[in-house]
């Protein structure tokens, strides 16, 4: 988890308890002010994914790169590694 995600979680909470006490309170710009945090928030988080899955992807990619300079095979030498983000399983 990298700073995005962990800020892009704590604003979603932040948004969720205010539009949660805007709600409780009657308070309907309180209330917008939390939803506007909580989908921010929510974007930030997601924003944060991709940097994560990007720099997995390029430090794989420098992985595969320096094993085929020693005259190696990527493909043989990788390990498996299965996510649910990457496969659809029935």
């Amino acid at each position: 988890m990298n700073k995005d995600e962990l800020a892009g979680k704590m604003e979603n909470a932040k948004g969720r308890a205010k539009e949660a006490a805007g709600a409780v309170t009657g308070d309907k710009k309180m209330q917008g002010e939390g939803l506007a945090e909580r989908v921010s928030g929510a974007a930030r988080e997601k924003i944060g994914q991709v940097k994560e899955r990007i720099a997995q992807h390029k430090a794989d990619r420098e992985r595969d790169a320096g094993r085929r300079e020693a005259g190696e095979d990527p493909a043989t030498t990788r390990k498996s590694s299965s996510s649910s983000d990457d496969e659809d399983v029935e």
